[in-house]
This record gives structure tokens, C-alpha cells and sequence, in this order.
């Protein structure tokens, strides 16, 4: 039996074995609820199923820095540019750079 924790993205507890007969539908529910799932054994908490966003996130955790450049990228539109817009632009600010050191 799920018996779902209080609180908006709370882990939901289940039963170890509701978990092999569900793993499915749970790897399904833990990815589109962005929850994490206690598996427990006789009512014992044994592990977490996380998705693979959240564990990445867990594991390495994003740099301060890298967060501030995405959150700029966002906020410019650069974020949606494309691989050759991108090339386009390296190429031109270097030509700039060029320009004024000679």
C-alpha cells in the first residue's frame, strides 16, 4: 500500500513488496512527481528511488557560478541559440578582439 508523505514534493512510502509489483507505474510516478520513493521492508525504511534528474542533482550539485550564467542565458534569449549562432557569434566577437589589438 502507498501511504504518501504530507507536503508538496514529500517522498511516498511503500512496501517492498508493492515496489517489485509496481516498479513500473513507480519509476513512472517518481519521474513525472518529482518525488523520491522510501521502500521499506517490514516497515523498516531500506531505499530511495530517486529520478535521474534528482539524483544528478544530489550527486553533483550545480555550481553557483554556472547557476548565475544559465539564469543570464535565460534572461538574454542566448539560451535558445543554436550551434552555428553560436559559432557565428565566438567568430565575430573574435574579429572585434582582432580588430582592436592591431
Amino acid at each position: 500500500m502507498t501511504t504518501p508523505a504530507t507536503g508538496s514534493g514529500s517522498s511516498l512510502v511503500v512496501s517492498a513488496l508493492h515496489a517489485r509489483a509496481n516498479f513500473g507505474k513507480l519509476l513512472d510516478r517518481v519521474e513525472k512527481e518529482r518525488r523520491s520513493l522510501v521502500i521499506e521492508k517490514r516497515g523498516t525504511p531500506k531505499a530511495v528511488l530517486l529520478s535521474l534528474q534528482d539524483y544528478i542533482r544530489l550527486a553533483a550539485p550545480e555550481p553557483e557560478i554556472l547557476r548565475i550564467i544559465g539564469e543570464d542565458a535565460e534572461r538574454k534569449g542566448t539560451s535558445r541559440l543554436s550551434p552555428k549562432q553560436i559559432e557565428r557569434e565566438i567568430r565575430a566577437a573574435r574579429a572585434q578582439i582582432k580588430k582592436r589589438s592591431c
